[in-house]
C-alpha cells in the first residue's frame, strides 16, 4: 500500500519520499486485519511484541486514542519504526499467505503521526527520582531506548555522544528521504524535556575517562554500535575515490544538518560514475543519495544470488520473506547485478600529484557451491567507476579506549559481553548492535528496553 512521491520530483531534494497513509486505503485494509483468526504478527514477528491487531482493530473504528495507547504501551519510539523498519510483522501476516500482508507499518505511522498532531504525545517526566546514576554511550535507537527506559523508573541518567548531536545511526546512518531529522528532533527534545542529559561531542573513554564513568554512575550501558566497518582487502583498495558507504551517508546528513558547509570531493557523486559493493539496505541508501547528488550513472553489486520473486518451500511463512526486494532508491535507476565478485581496482593519475584515483572495478561472476563463492573462469569484466562506496556490512563492535579502560571488549564475533565489571566498580551492560551484531533499528531499540530492565532489576533499597 505504500505511495512515493513522483521520481521526477523526488530525486532533486532529500525531504521523505515516502506519502502518510490515505484513510481510505487504511480503513480498507485494516478490514482486511480483521479477518484474521490466528495473528502471528505481534508474537512471530514483531520484536517489541506490539499488539498489532488491537492496534489496527482501534484504528479502523476511530478509537486513535486506544490505539495510541496500545501502541505506545510496547513501543517508545513507533515514529522511528513506521518510517525504517522492514515490517517484521507483515512478513508473518496471515493474509500474506495467499497474498499481500496487511499494511502494519503504514498503520503505526498513521497512529503515532495523529497522536502527535492532536497533542497527545507528550513528554513525561518521572513522577520520583531514584538514588541512582546510569551512563548510557551511544545515543543510537539502542542508546536513546535505554535511556528512555531507565529515565522513566527514576534512574537519573546521562548519555554520552561523541558525535556533536544525538541520534547515532538515525541521525548520521538514515537518510532524510527515509527518516527525516526533524523527527529525530522532536523526540530528542521530549527525551531532554523528561529529564534525560545528552552530552554530545565527548567520546567516553577519551574525553571522559572510564574511570571517572565509573566513580560517576552505579551503571553504565554501552550501546555504542558496531564500528568496525566490513572492508574489501583487493588490490587497488586504497585508490582515491574508494571509501565507506556509512562515511559517505554521514557526510551528506552532516551537510544537511548543517554541521558541515560542502561535501568533501569522495564524497560527492555529482558527475561521477558511482559503483556500490554491497546489496543491503545501506547499499540502497547510497543509490538513492548518489542520484540525488547528480550521479552520472549509479551500478550496484552483490556477490549473493539474486534472491527469488517469491518465497521458496525452504522459506515457508510465518518465517520472515527472503525474496527480491526493490527499494523506492531502486526505482529512481541504476543497474543491478547479482553473483559479482570484486577483483580489483583500477584507477588513473589524480590531477596536481594527488594520487591514483579509481576508474574501473573488475570484477568476475561467481557461483556458490556448498555456500561458498567461486569464481566463473572467462566471466571477468570491468564496471566503470569513478566513485567507489563499499556497503558490505559491519564486523562488529569497536575494542577502543573505552572498552579496554572498563575491561570490556569484543569476542571473537565481535560483540560486547552482555554484562560485565569489576570488583567494586559499576555493573556494565552491553545493549542494540553492540551485543547483538549488526541487525535492525526495532531489534536495538526492543534490546536497550529489555537491558534498561535488566539494570533496574540490579537496583536495591539503597537506591529507593
Amino acid at each position: 500500500m505504500s505511495s512515493y512521491r513522483s521520481i521526477t520530483e523526488r530525486i532533486y531534494d532529500f525531504k521523505a519520499v515516502e506519502l502518510p497513509p490515505e484513510r481510505k486505503d487504511l480503513e480498507r485494509e485494516l478490514r482486511r486485519c480483521q479477518d484474521c483468526g490466528v495473528p502471528f504478527c505481534h508474537a512471530s514477528g514483531c520484536p517489541l511484541l506490539n499488539a498489532v491487531p488491537e492496534i489496527n482493530a482501534a484504528a479502523l473504528s476511530g478509537r486513535m486514542r486506544t490505539a495510541l495507547g496500545v501502541l505506545l504501551a510496547t513501543s517508545p519510539f513507533p515514529e522511528f519504526t513506521a518510517r525504517v523498519c522492514p515490517a517484521l510483522c507483515e512478513g508473518s501476516c496471515v493474509q500474506g499467505l495467499h497474498g499481500m500482508p496487511v499494511p502494519c507499518r503504514q498503520t503505526e505511522y498513521a497512529v503515532i503521526e495523529g497522536g502527535f498532531a492532536a497533542g497527545l504525545v507528550r513528554a513525561h517526566a518521572p513522577a520520583r527520582r531514584l538514588h541512582a546514576r546510569a551512563a548510557v554511550i551511544g545515543s543510537g535507537p539502542a542508546g536513546l531506548a535505554a535511556a528512555w527506559r531507565l529515565n522513566r523508573a527514576g534512574v537519573k541518567v546521562a548519555v554520552y555522544e561523541k558525535n556533536t548531536r544525538p541520534g547515532g545511526f538515525l541521525r548520521y546512518g538514515i537518510p532524510d528521504f527515509k527518516l527525516e531529522k526533524s523527527v529525530l528532533d522532536r523526540r530528542i527534545r521530549m527525551l531532554r524535556e523528561e529529564g534525560i542529559v545528552f552530552e554530545c561531542g565527548v567520546e567516553a573513554g577519551t574525553d571522559i575517562s572510564g574511570r571517572l564513568l565509573s566513580e560517576r554512575h552505579d551503571f553504565l550501558i554501552l550501546a555504542t554500535g558496531t564500528g568496525k566497518k566490513r572492508d574489501l582487502p583487493v588490490p587497488g583498495r586504497d585508490f582515491a575515490g574508494i571509501l565507506f558507504a556509512v562515511d559517505y551517508l554521514t557526510a551528506q546528513n552532516r551537510l544537511i544538518g548543517g554541521e558541515i558547509a560542502s561535501l568533501p570531493e569522495d564524497c560527492d557523486a555529482r558527475g561521477k560514475r558511482v559503483l556500490v559493493v554491497g546489496g543491503g539496505d545501506t547499499g540502497s541508501d547510497c543509490v538513492g543519495t548518489a542520484w540525488r547528488q547528480g550521479a552520472l550513472s549509479v551500478c550496484q553489486t552483490e556477490i549473493l544470488p539474486r534472491p527469488p520473486e517469491t518465497r521458496t518451500p525452504e522459506n515457508p511463512w510465518p518465517q520472515w520473506p527472503r525474496i527480491l526486494r526493490t527499494s523506492s532508491s531502486h526505482e529512481e535507476g541504476g543497474e543491478r547485478r547479482w553473483n559479482t565478485a570484486t577483483l580489483s581496482f583500477a584507477a588513473v593519475p589524480g590531477a596536481y600529484g594527488e594520487g591514483d584515483r579509481v576508474s574501473a572495478a573488475n570484477c568476475s561472476d561467481v557461483s556458490w557451491e556448498s555456500g561458498v563463492p567461486v569464481l566463473v573462469p572467462g566471466t571477468e569484466f570491468s564496471l566503470p567507476a569513478d566513485l567507489v562506496l563499499l556497503a558490505m556490512g559491519f564486523t562488529g563492535a569497536e575494542d577502543g579506549a573505552l572498552a579496554e579502560a572498563l575491561g570490556c571488549v569484543p569476542d571473537r564475533s565481535g560483540r560486547l559481553p552482555r554484562e560485565s565489571g569489576r570488583p567494586g566498580g559499576p555493573k556494565i551492560y552491553a545493549c542494540g548492535d553492540a551485543a547483538l551484531g549488526p541487525s535492525l533499528v526495532v531489534r536495538a531499540i526492543n534490546d536497550g528496553l529489555r537491558t534498561a530492565e535488566r539494570a533496574i532489576g540490579q537496583l536495591t533499597f539503597e537506591n529507593v
